[in-house]
């Protein structure tokens, strides 16, 4: 029992060291909502991700961010339009710790609306419904923040 205690301590640290803290690892949980076709909302939920990773960073702390987006907040990972895409890119390389999910019920309805499949961008994965993601975020301890 002893052995299986110190190899569970020993890979925590070893992840913690590693840099990029995975959602079942880290000390802190955040879950930031998009629901609106807004660049500057868009830009401060990427400023909010960046600042507490940053914050717990600097503590020695893991955290795990996931910024959702859905409604008009999904234009924020359309592929070819998306004002804040360039930055979503660079987080995606520099910061593990944020992930980003798009609502696949709002992704059908801009399918259907425009009559073509639209492109997300790559660093986004696709949820069945991204209310339904925030509340499994919650009900795994997430705090919540809508900018």
């Amino acid at each position: 029992m002893k052995t299986i205690m110190k190899s569970a301590a020993a890979a925590a640290v070893l992840a913690v060291c590693m840099g990029g803290a995975h959602a079942e690892e880290a000390m802190h949980r955040l879950s930031i909502q998009v629901d609106q076709d807004d660049p500057a909302i868009m830009n401060l939920a990427l400023n909010n991700a960046k600042n507490v990773k940053n914050h717990y960073a600097a503590k020695g702390e893991s955290v795990a961010v996931e910024i959702v987006a859905y409604g008009p907040g999904l234009e924020m990972f359309v592929a070819e339009r998306s004002p804040v895409k360039t930055r979503i890119a660079s987080m995606a390389l520099e910061d593990p710790e944020i992930t980003f999910s798009a609502c696949g019920n709002t992704h059908q309805a801009l399918n259907k609306k425009e009559g073509r499949v639209v492109a997300l961008l790559g660093e986004a994965s696709e949820v069945p419904s991204g209310v339904v993601r925030l509340m499994e975020l919650q009900g795994d301890g997430y705090a919540y923040v809508r900018p």
